[in-house]
Order: C-alpha cells, then sequence, then structure tokens
C-alpha cells in the first residue's frame, strides 16, 4: 500500500447510504486507484458490485432562473471523458445530486456500458462529454446539456418528452446492491 488518502464527499454519501440501508452487505474501498471508488459485496463476500461515484455541487439556486427553483431538486453537472467510462472496470457509475436548498440527496445509479451508449446517443461521439443531470421535484431524472430554454422550461413542469435524455429508471435505484442483501 502507498500513501493514505481520503475518500470525497460522494463516496461518503454513497458508502453511508448503503451501510444505512443494506444491513446485509459489505462496502469496500480499494487501497489504490484502479477505476473503483467502492466495492459492495455481499455478507458472504461471495458477490459484488463495483461502484464508480461522481459527485456535483448543485447549480440549481446559484445558476438557474426563479422558473427553475420550485419544480427541480438539484442540478449537477459532469466532465467525462468516453475514453475513461468505455475502459471502466466498474459495473455502475453513480452520480450524487446534493440539492442545496431542500437538502436533499439523489442518486442515479447507471450500468457503465449504458451510460456511454446514451451519452454517445445525445452527443454524438465527442471525446470529452460535459453532461448535465437535473432531478426533479416529480423525482425524474434528466440529461438536460444541450437543451433549448424551452425544453427545459418543459422538464421542470413535468412536459418534456425524449427517452435518450431520460435517466428516471436510474434514479436512486438501489436493485444492484439489493440483489447483494439478501
Amino acid at each position: 500500500m502507498k500513501t493514505l488518502f481520503t475518500v470525497h464527499i460522494g463516496e461518503y454519501l454513497v458508502g453511508s447510504y448503503i451501510e444505512q440501508y443494506f444491513r446485509r452487505v459489505n462496502v469496500w474501498v480499494p487501497s489504490r486507484d484502479t477505476g473503483v471508488d467502492l466495492l459492495v459485496s455481499d455478507s458472504q463476500n461471495r458477490r459484488a458490485v463495483s461502484l464508480q461515484v461522481k459527485f456535483s455541487k448543485d447549480y440549481l439556486v446559484a445558476d438557474m432562473g426563479p422558473m427553475f427553483q420550485k419544480q427541480l431538486r438539484a442540478c449537477g453537472w459532469w466532465t467525462i471523458n468516453q475514453d475513461k467510462l468505455r475502459a471502466s472496470p466498474a459495473d455502475f457509475w453513480v452520480f450524487v445530486l446534493h440539492g442545496f436548498a431542500r437538502r436533499t440527496i439523489d442518486f442515479v445509479i447507471v450500468p457503465h456500458r449504458e451510460l456511454g451508449r446514451r451519452l454517445r446517443l445525445i452527443h454524438d461521439s465527442q471525446k470529452i462529454i460535459q453532461s448535465y443531470l437535473w432531478v426533479t421535484e416529480r423525482r425524474r431524472c434528466w440529461e438536460t446539456r444541450g437543451l433549448q430554454q424551452k425544453y427545459r422550461l418543459q422538464i421542470a413542469n413535468g412536459e418534456y418528452r425524449e427517452p435518450r435524455r431520460d435517466f428516471t429508471k436510474w434514479l436512486n435505484n438501489w436493485n444492484p446492491v439489493e440483489r447483494l442483501n439478501k
């Protein structure tokens, strides 16, 4: 083992959530950077899922207009390198959205291959992708980077429909960990 390091806030929030709600799993932190931030195993350490965790500050309060304040819980921004995503050894990427105004925490838990496929559909073959994920008060999650203002308002008002940008099925969907919790 080399020098000591600390987990970042996103890793801490994910690990804490898992330990609080899934009592029959173990959460492991690698001793070096392997492209996996957390490993979650069943109580016998026979089966595991690996997680890459990404955290963003909330851009809702400081950067979004008043027309968005009541309808949205949190707005995050990530820079994703497509080559690193494609080569990722993690089973799932977890995006942590910590809503400042309402003190909410949401997790978007996406299989890494599906994340890559979706981002290529939305942003073509850009090597570096700027991705915005928004979580609404109606418990929907959308990738909004590059959308015109009228579509952003539709998202806030619950009227937007675009399957490629809809990440709701992964919003707070802890099924990969739940399967280990038995």
